[in-house]
């Protein structure tokens, strides 16, 4: 059994091949510049030759690709969207049209003149991806499932705001299932709300294979679940610090007792210490994040998590993770001063923190797809038996 698993997050996307006849740790896997650092790399280069750009194909992540394309119309060149590709920059097309870019239709983008550099938006590129792996001798035919995590807002109606629109949404999916898991669809059943995840999934119609697509900070953090140490303790609190967004759970078992998600770029260690000795305490309120320009919290127990009762207080994955590390050294400061005032586990899966969203992924299509359960679960046990070799499993 094979699945392709993709993690696409704002600095990279993290890929994973699961061959279920080899031991987890030997399985191929990529760490790539993610679609909207390769697009932002392209408009930029555009923007030097001070060469019209027209964006193209469907909704993907923002971030550096939006603020290049607003870069590139500000230095008064032109800039062409279809409708799809816009979404990127914002769900409001009135906004998107206010910052000087022309909208386009289909049939119109097909009547540019030859020097517009025309720019393909995609989160999923699975063409790119087989030609990757093909080159080193491994085809992706033939899959048992494709799974993809991106981060999705969710296209919130005019006047409402996106960060309470999305944490609405991950309130509903935790009381519909209360698991991580929860935050992973098949690729038919995606909620019409879900905007980017759609288009993630229509862009997988084309796979021969079940397709999952999931939301990156619950994959990362239910990843990290199986870190040996991780695992074995009934009781926890995750925190993904992602490069734009850090979302904290707090678990017992598999059930989730609470969550808070802000933005990551409007909190320093201190800040994030407070949110989450609160959350861990059960005294974090949705006001308290929201108001603070992050997405909000919710509290489902009352049971709070006591600290220092292990080796570790608090499990910390994600890109951004070095937040936790030891403060930088000043004339006077305490060692105490230069710390966390937790002690944070920086969570490595199967050996590999970068893989921590793929890893989810892997875990969500179990549940997701049962026929394929027992057999993800075998390889991701602790207990698995030896397997091939890697050059046993061409």
């Amino acid at each position: 059994m094979r699945i392709l698993t993709v993690d696409i997050g704002t600095g990279t996307q993290d890929v994973f091949l699961y061959d279920s006849r080899l031991d987890i740790e030997n399985g191929f896997k990529l760490v790539l510049p993610s679609p909207t650092m390769m697009v932002s790399q392209r408009i930029k280069a555009a923007t030097a030759a001070r060469s019209p750009v027209a964006l193209l194909g469907s909704q993907m992540g923002g971030g550096p690709s939006a603020w290049a394309a607003e870069a590139h119309a500000r230095a008064g060149l032109a800039v062409y969207a279809t409708p799809q590709a816009a979404l990127t920059l914002d769900d409001d097309l009135d906004k998107v049209a206010s910052l000087g870019v022309r909208l386009i239709s289909e049939d119109e983008s097909r009547l540019l003149k030859s020097d517009v550099v025309r720019i393909e938006l995609k989160d999923f590129d699975f063409a790119a991806l087989s030609e990757v792996f093909g080159r080193f001798g491994v085809g992706v035919n033939g899959l048992d499932a494709v799974a993809v995590a991106v981060f999705d807002h969710g296209a919130a109606p005019r006047g409402i705001s996106d960060r309470q629109f999305r944490f609405d949404y991950l309130d509903r999916r935790i009381g519909e299932k209360n698991a991580l898991s929860a935050f992973g669809h098949l690729s038919t059943e995606v909620p019409a709300i879900m905007s980017r995840l759609l288009a993630v999934a229509h862009s997988g119609t084309d796979l021969d294979s079940p397709m999952i697509v999931m939301d990156t900070a619950p994959a990362a953090v239910l990843g990290a679940t199986f870190d040996p140490q991780v695992r074995r303790r009934r009781r926890q609190l995750i925190v993904n610090v992602g490069n734009f967004h850090t979302l904290a759970f707090r678990l017992t078992g598999t059930a989730i007792d609470g969550v808070f998600e802000h933005h990551t770029g409007e909190i320093d260690l201190p800040k994030l210490e407070a949110l989450i000795l609160a959350l861990a305490d059960g005294s974090l309120k949705h006001e308290d994040v929201f108001n603070d320009m992050g997405h909000g919290a919710l509290v489902y127990s009352p049971e709070a998590l006591e600290f220092g009762t292990d080796t570790y207080d608090v499990v910390v994955t994600g890109p951004r993770r070095s937040m936790f590390r030891p403060r930088a050294v000043t004339e006077g400061a305490s060692a105490q001063a230069r710390q966390s005032r937790i002690r944070p586990y920086f969570a490595v899966p199967f050996g590999d923190m970068m893989l921590a969203g793929c890893f989810g992924l892997l875990a969500a299509t179990a549940e997701l797809l049962p026929q394929l359960g027992d057999q993800i679960r075998a390889g991701m046990s602790e207990s698995r038996p030896n397997s091939a070799a890697p050059w046993d499993a061409s």
